[in-house]
């Protein structure tokens, strides 16, 4: 097979059409560049709807008192040190300019009495700042990015598959891939490409991931091209996923649900969390308290189902109801339960990607000219806690930081790259796949990789696991050289899962390979074999195929964001 269905040109290609991926074609098409975006799934479809908390925004505080610098403080502190200190400040400096632009899209935030945004309290933040629109804000935020993107005539093409960015003498100049449906090529050359296509938590069993988003691919095109991944071993455990049905295992119950004032139960019928965070209980950070209920479970104290007890009842009902309509309902229609009346089975399971790849604090530039990386695909702001509701602000930030650094690039072109070389071996790629009749199964693959990872690399890791799962990996890579991809009337996504299968192995043997350099214990990475923070792994772990891992050093922290930081020290895990 060979042609191209479909050859686009464009100055700036967004891949990804979530929140991050919006905001990004949305500055680009204001500052008067032509853009294009495209996506796996539909535009109303996208990882950013299932964002039910809220995001934060400064200065919020009661009183006054809260600073933008205070945020990026609390930001540092909550990463245990490892979040690039640039990072931080440029996301709490412009996240209330983006609560404004999101404001100016149609995104309407609860407000108290007096007119004021409402703000709820999440883990460890030092003022209430948690700005929010009912349990809705990520599909608030989205809808708004998406009316504005189709009043600016932003084209957006749903159901196409990036197999490959085209890369020529280390300069990015677009991207190759299919539709999902009829299996028809998209060439698309660009001046550059902004990747914006989620983490890779779906390599994990129990993921609060759907099927087909954050597989890692954002990974896999990033290092194909010459970028490289940094702290991949990071990655946030949720303590709220749901056990039931099995059709909807890892559905999450909203961060909302401890900000009103949930708490958690053992089959004891104990308040676990005096055992683990005395001062914070259910508001510690995210780590400590998916931690806490992993032990829980672990020790034997945990529901029959390996859960533990989420608990509102005691909380007065139209509170729930008017506080927590979409928990409320998400459980009558999966379980029939009330939970105004019964407690919630949740265990820990896999959220969120705090390490991606490495990028510049400025702009998200990767080391691949011409090529961004934002959202979620992206690391630097998060180490290894992420701040509650970070990761929405984040991707309105450098969303638009990164659409107009990727503008002003492409509109200080002289000229264009072009590699017809480049187009046919990723041509060549896609064709070689659909070729293949081996006997091992693709999707078979795949669930051993997240077998592989949860049993090895989940909540708690050590030495040995690691290890092991590195030569099991091995022994994936082995039998997916007899791989059989299968195309049938329910169109080209056996030849998708191909590629997510790669995705997911090279994610897989970064995280593993990260987490056994990181002998230490430290936010989200727990090391039952290293269970104290080690000073000198406070830095980053970069990693590429070639290289493997490489320490880097964190910037220091300016005095003044310091100052705010109160008792952090090598020992941060006492602080949280």
């Amino acid at each position: 097979m060979s042609s191209f269905g479909h050859q686009l040109a464009t100055s700036v290609l967004v891949v990804g059409a979530g929140g991050a991926g919006l905001r990004a074609a949305i500055e680009v098409a204001e500052a008067g560049v032509a853009v294009v975006a495209v996506d796996r799934r539909a535009p109303d479809d996208v990882h950013t709807v299932l964002a039910t908390g809220g995001f934060e925004r400064v200065p919020a505080a009661v009183g006054g008192h809260d600073t933008w610098a205070q945020h990026a403080a609390d930001t540092l502190r909550a990463s245990r040190l490892l979040a690039d200190p640039r990072t931080a400040q440029v996301v709490a400096r412009h996240a209330a300019r983006e609560f404004h632009d999101v404001g100016r899209y149609g995104t309407l935030p609860d407000h108290r009495g007096h007119g004021g945004p409402a703000q709820r309290q999440f883990g460890a933040p030092t003022y209430r700042r948690t700005v929010s629109t009912g349990e809705y804000t990520g599909p608030e935020v989205q809808r708004a990015l998406r009316e504005r993107a189709q009043q600016l005539d932003i084209p957006v093409l749903s159901n196409v598959y990036v197999t490959r960015l085209l890369v020529d003498d280390g300069t990015v100049f677009g991207a190759y891939g299919f539709d999902l449906v009829d299996g028809s090529r998209y060439l698309v050359h660009a001046d550059s490409v902004i990747l914006a296509t989620g983490g890779h938590t779906r390599i994990w069993r129990r993921t609060s991931s759907r099927r087909h988003e954050n597989t890692g691919d954002a990974f896999r095109l990033a290092v194909e091209a010459g970028a490289r991944l940094r702290d991949p071993e990071l990655v946030q455990f949720h303590p709220f996923g749901l056990i039931r049905p099995e059709n909807a295992a890892g559905v999450l119950v909203s961060e909302a649900a401890r900000g009103e004032g949930g708490v958690l139960l053992n089959n004891l019928g104990e308040r676990f969390m005096t055992r683990y965070d005395a001062e914070r209980m259910e508001l510690g950070s995210r780590d400590r308290v998916t931690l806490a209920c992993y032990t829980e479970i672990r020790e034997g104290r945990g529901t029959q189902a390996g859960g533990v007890w989420l608990d509102l009842s005691h909380l007065p009902r139209e509170t729930v109801l008017t506080r927590l309509p979409r928990v409320h309902r998400t459980l009558l229609d999966l379980q029939m339960l009330d939970i105004t009346h019964d407690p919630i089975e949740v265990a820990p399971t896999a959220q969120y990607s705090m390490g991606g790849v490495r990028v510049r604090p400025e702009d998200h530039s990767t080391d691949v000219i011409g090529l961004y990386v934002i959202g979620e695909a992206a690391s630097g702001l998060h180490g290894a806690n992420r701040l509650e509701e970070n990761s929405l602000i984040e991707l309105l930030v450098y969303g638009r930081i990164a659409g107009r650094a990727a503008a002003e690039y492409s509109a200080g072109l002289t000229a264009q790259h072009r590699s017809p070389a480049a187009v046919r071996a990723a041509e060549a790629d896609v064709n070689r796949l659909l070729a293949a009749d081996g006997e091992q199964n693709i999707r078979a693959l795949l669930r051993s990789v997240r077998h592989l990872m949860t049993e090895f690399a989940g909540v708690v890791r050590d030495e040995s696991g690691l290890a092991t799962g590195l030569t099991g990996l091995d022994e994936i890579e082995d039998r997916m050289q007899n791989a059989g991809v299968h195309i049938d009337i329910g169109g080209f996504q056996d030849l998708a899962y191909a590629y997510d299968l790669r995705s997911a192995v090279l994610a897989a043997r970064a995280t593993l390979e990260c987490a056994l350099e990181r002998r230490e214990t430290r936010g989200c990475h727990n090391r039952s074999d290293h269970p104290d923070v080690d000073p000198d792994l406070s830095v980053n772990l970069v990693w590429s195929p070639t290289a493997g891992v490489r320490r880097e050093p964190v910037p220091p922290i300016p005095t003044h964001i310091a100052e705010l930081m109160h008792d952090v020290s090598a020992d941060a895990e006492s602080l949280e």
